[in-house]
């Protein structure tokens, strides 16, 4: 019955495809263009060359993939740097806890006004940051800055 469908039987292996790429295009850069090319493609981050290629030549639109390394380090800091003042967030109510239940009321008052000072300092560091991270939002993230 199959056979009267499909008069040639396969016996496996690929699908053929509708359209396949036959025709071989050949061409030469000098060393120059070679490194200007390489340059795009690996800022395209496309896996395939040939398609690279084509979506050049044809006008398609490439994506581009371009990964700042001082960006990226300057987020990786950043993250850090927030995760250490939650975890000082957190341990803040339990200072004071036992401040109040571990030493007298004089002592307490003592040792939390120097809490105190350094909640302030550490607030002033808090607005530099914010600040910087602002400013570097405008200069290198033009499209976040909004």
């Amino acid at each position: 019955m199959n056979e009267e469908k499909n008069p040639k039987k396969r016996k496996g292996g690929r699908i053929p495809k509708k359209d396949p790429a036959k025709r071989r295009h050949v061409f030469y850069l000098n060393e120059v263009d070679e490194a200007k090319f390489l340059s795009l493609f690996e800022q395209s981050g496309q896996n395939v060359m040939a398609r690279f290629i084509t979506y050049c030549i044809f006008g398609k639109p490439i994506k581009m993939v371009k990964i700042d390394k001082g960006i990226q380090d300057y987020y990786m800091r950043l993250t850090t740097f927030f995760g250490q003042f939650r975890g000082i967030a957190t341990n803040y109510n339990q200072i004071v806890k036992a401040l109040h239940s571990n030493f007298t009321e004089k002592k307490a008052l003592a040792f939390l006004y120097k809490l105190e000072q350094a909640t302030i300092e550490l607030a002033t560091l808090n607005k530099q940051v914010i600040e910087l991270t602002n400013d570097f939002k405008q200069k290198y993230l033009p499209d976040h800055g909004r």
